[in-house]
C-alpha cells in the first residue's frame, strides 16, 4: 500500500517539490487576501460616501413656512407667488442660488434657477426676511422669501403660463417642488383662493 524511497536523491527531490508547492500555495492565498483588503477598502469608502449622500439628501431639506400670492387688483390674478422658507431640523447650510424649483401648473412646467436681481418667467430671486444672508440659510431661525412670477405676458406669450393666462386666476393650483444643491425635495400645493376681488395679497 506505501511506497517507501530508500535512495536518499529522491527523497530530496520530494522534499524539494513539496516546498515549492507550498511556497505556491502561500503565494497564491497572499495574493488573493491582498486582492479581497483592498477590495473590500473601497467597498467601506465607497458605501461611506453613499451613506454620507443619502443622509443629505434626507437631512438637508427646505421648510416651507407660509405662501402668498400679490394680486394684480385690475385684472384680478395672482402675479406674483411668494414662499417664506427655512431649514428643516438638522440641515446643514442650504444654498438657494444653487436650488432649483419646478413649477406644474395650471398650463405649463418649467424648472426656475435663481436670479441674483429680480424673479422672471424662468428664473426665481431671493429676499432676507430674517438673518444676515439673502440666498444661503443658515441657522433654523433664518427666513428667506422666494419670489416667483406667475404672471407670464399677454403679448409675448412667455411666462409660467405661457401667456394662457397671464397669471394665476381664482381657483388655480400649482405644484412647487423645491430641490436644493443635495438633492433633497420639498413639495408644496399652492391654492388660489376662490375670490380674487377687492384683495391685494391672498394665502396660497
Amino acid at each position: 500500500m506505501f511506497e517507501f524511497i530508500n535512495d536518499e536523491d529522491e527523497r530530496g527531490q520530494v522534499g524539494i517539490g513539496t516546498l515549492i508547492v507550498f511556497i505556491a500555495m502561500v503565494l497564491v492565498a497572499a495574493i488573493a487576501a491582498g486582492v479581497l483588503i483592498n477590495t473590500a477598502g473601497f467597498l467601506q469608502s465607497k458605501g461611506s460616501a453613499t451613506g454620507e449622500e443619502a443622509s443629505a439628501q434626507v437631512s438637508n431639506r427646505i421648510d416651507v413656512v407660509s405662501a402668498y400670492g400679490n394680486v394684480n387688483t385690475t385684472s384680478e390674478i395672482v402675479d406674483y407667488a411668494n414662499l417664506t422658507v427655512r431649514q428643516a431640523a438638522g440641515a446643514d447650510n442650504i444654498n438657494l442660488s444653487k436650488s432649483t424649483i419646478q413649477w406644474i401648473g395650471p398650463d405649463k412646467a418649467l424648472t426656475l434657477t435663481h436670479n441674483d436681481t429680480a424673479a422672471n418667467d424662468t428664473e426665481f430671486a431671493t429676499e432676507s426676511i430674517k438673518g444676515d444672508n439673502t440666498d444661503v440659510l443658515v441657522d433654523q431661525s433664518d427666513r428667506i422669501k422666494i419670489v416667483m412670477y406667475a404672471g407670464g405676458s399677454n403679448e409675448s406669450g412667455t411666462g409660467l403660463n405661457d401667456g394662457i393666462t397671464a397669471g394665476l386666476s381664482a381657483g388655480d393650483e400649482v405644484q412647487l417642488t423645491l430641490t436644493t444643491q443635495y438633492g433633497s425635495k420639498t413639495t408644496y400645493w399652492a391654492t388660489v383662493p376662490e375670490s380674487l376681488k377687492d384683495k391685494n395679497a391672498v394665502t396660497l
